[in-house]
């Protein structure tokens, strides 16, 4: 039976040493000439003269007497709580692919008397943020966060949280939840720097549109655009979204406002669309005569990304003043041409509602079983999204 680390709660490490190696069946000298370690030193660490022996030390011994690693950094744990150590000891428990181990020691550096809270919080903060490892960053950021909400350090709970929401949010089937959490950090936002202020704005504002929070979506987009002076690609992708917002709203007079606001600020993501979204708004009021030959232009012109985003709409259209053949040429010869880019939210939203138009046409024209074909892909990649409500 494999030895609880438990058992270990209130020994030394020389015991430990000790015990393993009468196991092993070797004396002091054998131990030292296998490992490189004086026998001096080893003698010192066993009869407790060395109570904290440095990490470079015990490794060596503990790989020869096959002491498990994470046994040894449990027990550094308990004996020592000076701030380089336990730092070598998380770097140990990462190094094992150990999580719970990792979130252990990242608990005991905040406990540490040895330096001053904030310090402290400071140097794991840093740490976690330097790491490219999400296995361990979204554990090491939970324990910042409650030990950051527990003691009103209200900096690093801002923190803490946002870069939770950055790794999570990625995830699309918790966009609700993830959602929470963005508002949350709105709360803190005044103890963060500029550029994270508009990290959380924009990340919100595209968040808010995926979820089809439109009012939401031009809030934060409006409040982003407020604290980022620069003029980017980002900050033009934010004002994509702020149009997309109004469109979606029938909001047409604010829609046509801000196409005109963005175009004089030479927004290029919005000078390439503004075709678009007015033969859009020609659908979506009825003046289809418009509105057809307008979107099969956007059609032709259009890049991949964009595809089934102008196809939508077309079909839309189409399907709206009745007109079966170019439904049926238009089926055959475009969605050939869709492209499915992996991890868009908006992608996945968009190739929902042209399955769910496509799923419709088929119904109303008697065709049952393709129509049900074309309702499952539509669930699909609603699915992806988590977008329950649309499935419904």
């Amino acid at each position: 039976m494999k030895e609880s680390v438990h058992t270990l709660e209130f020994a030394t490490i020389g015991d430990v040493l000790k015990k393993y190696r009468k196991q092993s069946n070797l004396s002091i000298s054998q131990l030292a000439r296998l490992t490189g370690v004086r026998k001096g030193v080893i003698a010192k660490i066993e009869n407790g003269s060395t109570r904290r022996p440095g990490l470079k030390i015990t490794m060596p011994l503990a790989k020869v007497l096959n002491i498990p690693t994470d046994k040894i950094v449990e027990l550094y744990i308990e004996i020592d709580k000076r701030p380089e150590v336990l730092f070598g000891l998380l770097n140990e428990a990462i190094r094992l692919f150990n999580v719970p181990l990792a979130a252990r020691v990242a608990q005991r550096i905040l406990e540490t008397p040895y330096e001053e809270s904030y310090s402290l919080m400071e140097r794991l903060y840093n740490f976690v943020s330097s790491s490219s490892d999400l296995r361990f960053q979204l554990p090491l950021y939970h324990v910042i966060i409650k030990y950051a909400r527990e003691r009103g350090m209200q900096r690093f709970l801002a923190k803490g949280l946002l870069n939770k929401y950055l790794i999570e949010r990625d995830d699309f089937n918790r966009l609700e939840e993830t959602y929470n959490t963005g508002e949350e950090i709105l709360h803190y936002v005044d103890f963060l720097s500029n550029e994270e202020k508009v990290t959380i704005y924009y990340k919100m504002a595209f968040h808010a549109h995926a979820m089809k929070k439109y009012e939401k979506c031009i809030e934060f987009g409006k409040m982003g655009h407020a604290a980022d002076l620069t003029h980017n690609e980002l900050k033009e992708r934010v004002a994509l979204a702020i149009c997309n917002s109004y469109m979606f709203l029938g909001d047409y007079r604010a829609l046509e406002q801000h196409l005109d606001l963005f175009e004089k600020l030479d927004y290029r993501f919005i000078i390439e669309r503004i075709k678009f979204f007015r033969g859009t708004v020609y659908s979506r009021t009825g003046k289809y005569e418009e509105a057809i030959p307008l979107l099969r232009e956007c059609l032709v012109e259009t890049t991949e990304v964009n595809r089934i985003f102008r196809l939508t709409e077309l079909f839309d259209a189409l399907c709206k003043v009745s007109d079966l053949n170019s439904i049926k040429s238009f089926l055959e010869e475009e969605e050939k041409k869709i492209q499915i880019f992996d991890n868009d939210p908006y992608q996945y939203s968009e190739l929902g509602r042209f399955y769910k138009l496509k799923g419709n046409y088929f119904m109303t024209n008697g065709l049952i079983d393709e129509g049900m074909e074309a309702y499952m892909q539509s669930i699909y990649y609603f699915e992806k999204i988590g977008a329950l409500k649309l499935i419904m």
